[in-house]
C-alpha cells in the first residue's frame, strides 16, 4: 500500500523535451550494486530529487507496486529502466528473483506507488532479506505523505505516532482507537474518502475534542487542509470532497492542569488510607496533572509526616 496515490488532479507537470533525462543534466549512468529505496512524488511529479532520477535511470530494474503508476513517472523523465511488479500479493514469489539480480552484481531500485517505500507497504521484508544475504541497501530520502501532513497540520511535531490505515469495520476501528487514545503524541493516520466521515466520528467520540487536521490531495492542484477541533471536523465531514486519499493528524491528549499541592495532599491521604503507596501514587498521578515522580516524593513525605505525628505523645 502506497502512502498516497497520484491522481488526475495533480498540478500539470512541466513539459519535458525528449531526451531531457539524463543526457541534458550530464548524469553519470554508473551505479554501485545495491538495493536502492527510492522515494517518489505523492502527487506533483516535480517532487523528486536529482539523485533519485539518476538512480532510477541507472539500475538494472525498478521493483514497483503498480507498473502503470510508476511508468507515468519514468516516461515523464525519459527513463527506460525495466519495471518489475513487486507488491503484497506477489512479494514471496518475486523476492528471490530480486535477490538473484543482486547476487549477480546487479542494482535494483524499490519504489512504492507514491512516497517513501516501506511506509505501509511490504518492502521491509525485501530489505531484511538483502541484509541477511549481505547485499548493500541504500535509502534515498524524499517525499512522504506522513511528514507532509504532519508539517501542514500545525500540531505538535516533537513526538508523533503513525498507524497507517484504521480498520475498515466499525467495531475493529473503535477498538483500535481505544488503544491509540493513551499515546502521548500526535497521531498520523491514512484514510480513504468513502470512510473518512465514519472515522472522524469515531475519532471525536473516542479521543475527545482534540485539535486535528484533515489533509487531502497534498501537493496536487486541489490540495486541501482543514484544521480545527475533532468534533467540528466530524460534524463538517459530510461536506468533504471524498475523491483522493486523506491523511488525518490528531494532536496529543490534553494534559490535565496540575492541582495545587494542598489538593494533591488531600487526594494522597485519601488514597493512602484505602490502599498501598504504589496504588495511591498511580491514582493521584492520573488525576492531578503532576509528574509521577513528584507525586511519589510527595506521598513519601506525607506518609513519613503523618506516621511521625501519630507517634507523638
Amino acid at each position: 500500500m502506497s502512502q498516497m496515490h497520484a491522481s488526475d488532479d495533480e498540478d500539470p507537470p512541466p513539459q519535458t523535451a525528449p531526451g531531457f533525462f539524463p543526457g541534458s543534466l550530464h548524469f553519470s549512468t554508473a551505479v554501485a550494486p545495491a538495493l536502492y529505496l527510492v522515494a517518489t512524488p505523492i502527487g506533483n511529479l516535480e517532487d523528486i530529487t536529482l539523485r533519485a532520477l539518476r538512480i532510477l535511470a541507472a539500475v538494472d530494474l525498478i521493483a514497483c507496486e503498480d507498473s502503470r503508476i510508476t511508468r507515468r513517472l519514468t516516461e515523464h523523465y525519459g527513463i527506460r529502466t525495466r519495471l518489475l511488479p513487486y507488491h503484497e500479493h506477489n512479494a514471496a514469489q518475486m523476492r528471490p528473483k530480486l535477490l538473484q539480480v543482486l547476487a549477480q552484481g546487479g542494482a535494483v531500485a524499490l519504489v512504492s506507488d507514491a512516497g517513501t517505500p516501506l511506509i505501509s507497504d511490504p518492502g521491509f521484508k525485501l530489505v531484511r532479506a538483502c541484509a541477511e544475504a549481505g547485499h548493500p541497501v541504500s535509502a534515498l530520502p524524499g517525499p512522504s505523505a506522513v511528514l507532509a501532513a504532519l508539517c501542514l497540520a500545525g500540531l505538535p511535531t516533537d513526538r508523533f505516532f503513525f498507524d497507517g490505515f484504521l480498520p475498515a469495520k466499525a467495531t475493529a476501528r473503535r477498538a483500535r482507537l481505544e488503544q491509540l487514545a493513551t499515546i502521548d503524541a500526535s497521531l498520523v493516520l491514512f484514510e480513504s474518502g468513502h470512510r473518512v466521515e465514519d472515522s472522524l466520528a469515531d475519532l471525536a467520540a473516542i479521543l475527545g475534542n482534540r485539535e486535528a487536521a484533515i489533509c487531502r490531495e497534498m501537493t496536487k492542484l486541489h490540495e486541501e487542509v482543514r484544521r480545527g477541533k475533532l468534533a467540528d471536523l466530524a460534524e463538517e465531514a459530510g461536506a468533504l470532497e471524498t475523491r483522493g486519499e486523506f491523511v488525518l493528524v490528531i494532536g496529543p491528549p490534553t494534559k490535565p492542569q496540575a492541582l495545587s499541592v494542598e489538593t494533591l495532599d488531600d487526594i494522597l491521604r485519601r488514597e493512602l488510607r484505602c490502599g498501598s503507596l504504589k496504588d495511591a501514587v498511580a491514582r493521584a498521578a492520573e488525576h492531578s496533572g503532576w509528574a509521577r515522580r513528584d507525586v511519589y516524593a510527595r506521598a513519601l513525605e506525607l506518609k513519613t509526616h503523618d506516621q511521625g505525628a501519630s507517634e507523638e505523645p
